[in-house]
């Protein structure tokens, strides 16, 4: 069945003991069209930004084997190395991570990587975080453009960034087709009730702006380990908006509960419905 948009899986769905390798077949077996893959702030993650040329090739090779391609990065590792950080050394070593993921990102055929929506994030954010956050940020989007690759940002479960709103302040200041919104549809639904607004609304701001968006089930005050249909995200009204702003690209995010198999094929089940719906 040939659909008009594609749905990923998010990487940390699965198991950390499953290889990549074996992780893209996982992918292709369970009728996901691509894996995001993840580069957080563990050390094990964080390492695949020195891999050489032939550990990233085995990667490509097993990619186009299954024929399921890496279809972004969810670049979380700035969670502990922050742009914004008041520590210059943990600046720079953020500009570092940002330029080595840029890189495995070409190699591996990544065209999004997804950054995540905080100035800071175990530091007490203030002025100056936020004035290092848009300075480093401006260095992060140059760098993305020389290679062509798309930065665009997750919204988050702090108030720094849990809107399309808020992120598009920042991507309207850079004005750079290399900085975009890639939001996470459970997290605005909690920010929607936090601030009472409409989380169709919120997206619209960002209409020309949305590259991909996370499917993701939450409660409030909860933004991660609900099963899908147990939470308060609205799916179809999200994905709906999304089709209607143009947005193709969608990604099941959600984590191995110890029972990965059986949970794949449900969120695949579960997200493909709505997704054929809106088509």
């Amino acid at each position: 069945m040939r659909r008009e948009y594609s749905l990923g899986l998010y990487e940390k769905s699965m198991p950390h003991s499953i290889t990549l390798p074996e992780k893209l077949k996982k992918v292709k077996d369970s009728g996901f069209d691509f894996l995001e893959v993840s580069v957080d702030e563990t050390d094990e993650k964080l390492a695949r930004l020195s891999w050489g040329k032939e550990k990233r090739r085995e990667i490509i090779d097993v990619a186009l084997h299954t024929g399921i391609p890496l279809g972004s990065m969810c670049l979380s590792g700035h969670r502990k190395y922050p742009l914004g950080s008041l520590d210059e050394s943990t600046r720079v070593k953020s500009i570092d991570i940002m330029e080595r993921a840029i890189d495995l990102a070409c190699d591996w055929g990544i065209r999004i990587i997804q950054l995540a929506g905080y100035d800071v994030y175990y530091e007490q954010g203030n002025e100056q975080t936020k004035a290092f956050f848009k300075e480093n940020l401006f260095k992060s989007v140059e760098m993305a453009s020389k290679s062509g690759i798309i930065l665009a940002f997750e919204t988050m479960e702090t108030p720094f960034m849990d809107t399309v709103e808020k992120a598009m302040y920042y991507v309207t200041a850079i004005n750079s087709p290399y900085l975009q919104v890639y939001p996470d549809l459970g997290n605005l639904t909690n920010a929607a009730k936090i601030y009472d607004n409409n989380v169709c609304e919120d997206m619209q701001v960002g209409h020309g702006h949305i590259v991909a968006l996370h499917l993701k089930e939450t409660l409030p005050g909860k933004y991660r380990d609900i099963p899908y249909g147990t939470g308060h995200t609205n799916f179809a009204e999200g994905i709906e908006t999304a089709h209607r702003l143009g947005v193709r690209r969608f990604v099941g995010e959600f984590w191995d509960n110890g029972e990965f198999e059986a949970q794949i094929d449900f969120a695949h089940t579960f997200l493909r419905g709505f997704l054929d719906d809106s088509e």
